[in-house]
């Protein structure tokens, strides 16, 4: 009874460490989410605009983003601005970075999958109805695509909430940081559990969330509306 005493008292005394740091991923997760969304959709665009140079500059930038991990680009970014520019962000604001550019990527692709897969005939009526393309990219296509990409960008945001764990690794005092400097200083699993109860009462959480949200959209399918 001593042992399970002292264990709940020692998990007691890690909660606020682990808490700080699950503050810090949450903020990040946070971050990339309402800054990528938006920036994914204008690299779509661009993806599939008339002007080549648009185009190959967008397909450049995802290839980039999609194509190499995602710590090599914390990295990069990490060592970049102190070495060849002499700027000095912090540790924070250069994930927070690199994990914008790198979703925006991803969510790029998404939204320009959803975009292609709406049916040519759209266009074609718009086009009779005296739509200009931007009318009818803003007016038709994207408010339908919005709701097609839903669960997609759900499973890249459950990804995310993983993904943070990664900034661990250039001294961003995440969950996952302060966990293994718990566990290194007291030579003991149990934050590593803790904080793995964290991960998962998170991806629930958001799991929920975003099932009620494409139930809630799906209702206009059924009903021919949006």
């Amino acid at each position: 009874m001593s042992g399970f005493t002292e264990t709940m008292q020692y998990t007691g005394s890690l909660m606020p460490v682990l808490l700080k740091g699950t503050l810090v991923a949450v903020e990040l997760f946070a971050i990339t989410l309402v800054l990528s969304l938006p920036l994914g959709l204008p690299i779509a665009l661009g993806e599939n605009s008339r002007l080549k140079v648009v185009k190959w500059i967008c397909r450049a930038y995802v290839f980039f983003f999609r194509g190499t991990p995602l710590l090599l680009q914390l990295f990069f970014f990490y060592f970049f601005f102190p070495i060849y520019l002499n700027v000095h962000p912090t540790a924070f604001a250069t994930a927070a970075l690199t994990f914008v550019l790198n979703y925006a990527a991803y969510f790029a692709e998404i939204y320009r999958g959803g975009i292609n897969g709406i049916d040519r005939g759209q266009y074609e009526a718009a086009q009779d109805l005296g739509l200009s393309r931007t009318q009818t990219m803003f007016g038709i296509i994207i408010p339908q695509t919005m709701r097609m990409v839903l669960p997609p960008i759900s499973n890249e945001a459950i990804v995310l909430i993983k993904d943070t764990a990664l900034v661990s690794c250039i001294a961003v005092a995440d969950l996952m940081k302060v966990t293994r400097g718990i566990a290194n200083r007291d030579v003991n699993m149990t934050a590593y559990l803790i904080a793995a109860a964290i991960y998962l009462i998170f991806t629930y959480v958001l799991t929920v969330y975003l099932r009620k949200l494409e139930v809630h959209f799906s209702k206009y399918d059924e009903q021919g509306e949006w």
